[in-house]
């Protein structure tokens, strides 16, 4: 067995051994159980007290920002016209409405269209792509400087379908045509990442190019946008509006957070840095975070990234029936916590770059190492931890602590309602106004819709994680499944 595939055991490993310690550990130490379980409700009193604090503050920010007229700030730079940003628009088989919405709303962005080039990155294994995107180019490729179609061969050896693989193709594509054979000058060229259904705030990159400018280390940053999934946040059923809600507060906060941010989904990062760090890996699945350690680690630390307090708005998990848009969340969260399946090569690039500040890498290591890995354990813990305790040991319940356990356990996280009240406030302010076919009766019930949310926490975020563990652990490796969309 391989050392890689050791440390591919571990995560789940540890995953299902601090779930089953509640029960094990309850019939056996029920009190160093119960003292375990009482300093993870603090623990999680905390988190939830940073992350209200901090999604807050992001939350002003983001106002502040928006109010903004940041082409008037740009314009004071002398060099600002040298500026170019390429924008991938990430294809397969989505419908041609939906990545249509996408580059209506590049039109309206309130910096020069004629310094943004629009990359449609399609996939050979998905030919309705390219023809609808030579659909979409006929219709508004004269509105930018430049609008190309790539497509990423179908069967190309070493690579795993998906994402990252036609990340690393359409931007190796768009630096040949615009820098090699067009002359565009690179050193004042952004490259974004951007998902089919994901659209920017109309002052995006007129506050990105006043970002890129300002930055004396602008060619050692990745930018990150709040994604909030807010296209259909209205229509889709209660139990995964639920788990978005928190998605998108949590993402607001990160803002705030430069400490534990990482750039997710749709990002900016220099061009100059992406060529310098081989581009995206084409060999793997999840590919945020990947991208940001491999340049963390290529550029000896001093990779950063830097929040851009606006939105970028996309589709949650949704499809044709309420059953397959939970199946589709469910896939989708645990693709997302597929991404522990980098943590051995994380772990590998961490011992091999001696030049690398130490406290700098492993803050990195156990902030990201610590999501992943409690990831499908804070729900057990939180929700059914005293329950189960209790439950396997039936003397240990007659003690006095096994009968205060559950009591002290609930006034502690009773604590967390008023957190959860001012985020669901956060949140409300910040999604978008009620659409007209959606009755206002809806709106009333919106806080009463967390009442689900024990059940959806379990459904959509500790199940999907602990199989995306399990599968890794057993050598059952996922294949990118891309999320459906509906027009």
């Amino acid at each position: 067995m391989t050392r890689r595939r050791v440390m591919e055991i571990v995560p789940g490993f540890i995953s299902w051994n601090m779930i089953l310690f509640l029960v094990w550990g309850g019939y056996f130490f029920p009190i160093f159980t119960s003292y375990f379980i009482l300093a993870f409700d603090v623990y999680w009193v905390y988190r939830g007290l940073s992350l209200t604090v901090a999604a807050v503050l992001s939350h002003f920010r983001m106002r502040a920002t928006e109010a903004t007229d940041w082409m008037r700030e740009v314009r004071g730079f002398g060099d600002w016209e040298k500026v170019r940003h390429v924008v991938m628009i990430m294809v397969a088989n989505e419908p041609l409405d939906v990545y249509t919405r996408t580059v209506e709303a590049l039109t309206v962005q309130t910096f020069p269209l004629k310094q943004i080039a629009v990359v449609l990155a399609t996939e050979g294994r998905y030919p309705r792509g390219n023809a609808d995107c030579e659909i979409l180019k006929k219709r508004m490729g004269d509105k930018f400087g430049e609008f190309l179609i790539t497509v990423h061969p179908a069967d190309i050896a070493g690579e795993i379908k998906g994402k990252s693989s036609n990340e690393a193709w359409a931007s190796r594509e768009a630096k040949r045509i615009l820098v090699d054979e067009k002359g565009w000058d690179i050193q004042f060229m952004t490259i974004t990442s951007n998902d089919a259904d994901a659209i920017l705030h109309h002052q995006y990159f007129a506050c990105m190019t006043f970002k890129f400018l300002d930055d004396p280390n602008r060619y050692e940053r990745f930018w990150q946008p709040a994604i909030v999934f807010y296209n259909n946040i209205w229509r889709i059923p209660a139990p995964t509006r639920v788990i978005n809600t928190l998605s998108n507060v949590w993402q607001i906060s990160l803002l705030s957070r430069k400490d534990r941010l990482v750039n997710f989904s749709n990002y900016t990062a220099s061009l100059v840095m992406i060529d310098k760090i081989g581009y995206w890996d084409a060999d793997v699945i999840p590919e945020d975070y990947r991208v940001f350690f491999k340049a963390f680690f290529k550029l000896e630390g001093r990779v950063e990234v830097e929040p851009i307090f606006l939105s970028s708005s996309a589709d949650a998990a949704e499809s044709i029936s309420t059953w397959k848009t939970f199946i589709n969340d469910y896939e989708q969260k645990k693709r997302w916590a597929w991404g522990v399946s980098d943590l051995p090569l994380f772990a590998e690039m961490y011992f091999k770059q001696p030049g690398v500040s130490f406290l700098n890498k492993t803050l990195r290591m156990i902030r990201v190492a610590a999501d992943h890995l409690l990831w499908p354990v804070n729900w057990f813990i939180i929700t059914v931890g005293v329950s189960i305790v209790t439950l396997v040991n039936p003397v240990f319940k007659r003690t006095a602590l096994g009968y205060m356990l559950p009591r002290i356990s609930s006034g502690i996280l009773t604590v967390t309602l008023v957190f959860l009240a001012i985020l669901l406030i956060v949140e409300l302010r910040s999604r978008p106004p009620r659409p007209k076919d959606i009755p206002k009766w809806r709106v009333w019930l919106t806080p009463l819709e967390f009442v689900l949310m024990p059940v959806a926490g379990f459904f959509f975020n500790a199940l999907p994680g602990l199989d995306a563990h399990t599968r890794l652990m057993l050598g059952k490796y996922i294949e990118y499944r891309v999320t459906e969309k509906v027009k």
